[in-house]
């Protein structure tokens, strides 16, 4: 085992992101993926101005920006089409330095993977136990094999198995009281004008990312009991929102049934006394899991993945890098977890009629300079410089 041998546990968007920004730091990464065929579930995503950052520097960002789709017009709305508040994204560039873009899930995770060397990334191996009664070291076992490292990095996602071995008194992830059903068009949709949209109903959500080759990821969360599922979730989907404004029925005409996923929201309700323990750091889901309702699950596990290399480069110690990087990110990622939790109670999860029309008049009468300034609030974040780390 050398001094800056690392194992990332996890080969999702921030398992990946951590392994590229280490790379930069000079460490040597594997990263352990447990699924054994990578088919990149998932629909769609938008990556706000903290995680273009955060991507730019890891090196991608270029890269991004090409599969992806500028998000400068939309905004929200109510089930009749009325508007709530008009989206200016290339006000917001101006502001932030950088877009809010609009990518595919599977070619976003191609590109970071694209990133690594193919023999860094070991498939269909799931890591079984981590030994940590050496102070110097990590080991861990994954089948048979056995890798021991300076440094784990915990990337499994909400149910992660290392942060229940880490911290076995924390109750772990909590139903959010939504659950979301999604897909990609099969086709490009005609009559698809708007970037990025969302449309609030009583206790449901309808929104869309459009992508350059003008097919669109599209969204519905509902409120509902944990666990619900449809026998045919598009026919579903299509009955919620049959009264709806377009473009969400040509969205659903361009969908095959079969693509349609559909999973509950979980949520860390409960924080993380801390982000590491030893020489092991928890990062995106693992650590802080959060509703989608402010777009910035991804976008948190990015900068995540930043800091943590910017930490550990060239730092004297692991332990002292990791104490920093935990000071750094727990507080922010906590934070906006706790937002993104009281933006879903006051728009998507909203189901009293008097209560929706308030908020829908208040959204009306908020000045666009307010409305610009809650986007700022998260999305504003200057990731800080990997240094690559000395020999």
């Amino acid at each position: 085992m050398s001094s800056n041998s690392a194992v990332v546990v996890g080969g999702g968007i921030g398992g990946l992101a951590a392994a590229i920004g280490l790379r930069l730091a000079g460490w040597e990464v594997t990263v352990v993926e447990r699924a054994a065929v990578l088919d990149d579930a998932g629909a769609g995503i938008s990556l706000a101005a903290n995680g273009m950052r955060a991507l730019a520097a890891l090196g991608v960002g270029e890269a991004v920006e090409a599969a992806a789709r500028r998000q400068y017009t939309g905004g929200t709305r109510t089930p009749d089409g009325r508007r709530l508040a008009m989206m200016d994204g290339e006000a917001l560039e101006r502001e932030l330095g950088a877009p809010i873009v609009g990518i595919p899930r599977a070619a976003l995770h191609r590109i970071l993977r694209q990133a690594l060397p193919t023999e860094s990334l070991v498939i269909g191996a799931e890591v079984t136990d981590v030994d940590t009664t050496d102070p110097s070291r990590v080991r861990v076992r994954h089948g048979d094999s056995t890798l021991d490292a300076a440094l784990v990095v915990a990337a499994d996602g909400i149910n992660s198995r290392l942060r229940r071995r880490l911290f076995p008194a924390h109750p772990g992830p909590a139903y959010s009281g939504s659950t979301v059903l999604r897909a990609i068009t099969e086709r490009p949709v005609d009559g698809l004008t708007a970037d990025f949209e969302l449309t609030w109903g009583h206790g449901a959500e309808f929104g869309h990312i459009a992508f350059p080759d003008g097919t669109a990821e599209w969204h519905a969360v509902l409120n509902a009991p944990a666990g619900v599922r449809y026998r045919d979730p598009l026919t579903e989907v299509r009955r919620r929102f049959a009264r709806w404004h377009e473009p969400i029925p040509a969205l659903l005409a361009a969908t095959r049934p079969e693509a349609v996923l559909h999973h509950d929201v979980n949520v860390l309700a409960t924080p993380l006394p801390s982000f590491v323990a030893g020489r092991i750091a928890l990062l995106g889901d693992a650590a802080h899991a959060m509703t989608p309702h402010l777009g910035q699950g991804a976008c948190q596990a990015l900068e995540d993945a930043v800091t943590l290399a910017a930490a550990l480069a060239g730092a004297p110690s692991v332990e002292g890098a990791l104490a920093r990087y935990d000071a750094a990110r727990r507080p922010r990622s906590q934070t906006v977890a706790r937002d993104a939790r009281r933006a879903g109670r006051m728009g998507q999860q909203l189901a009293n009629p008097l209560a929706v029309g308030l908020r829908n008049a208040a959204i009306r009468l908020t000045p666009p300079g307010v409305m610009v300034r809650t986007v700022l609030k998260h999305a504003d974040w200057a990731p800080p410089r990997i240094a690559p780390r000395a020999a």
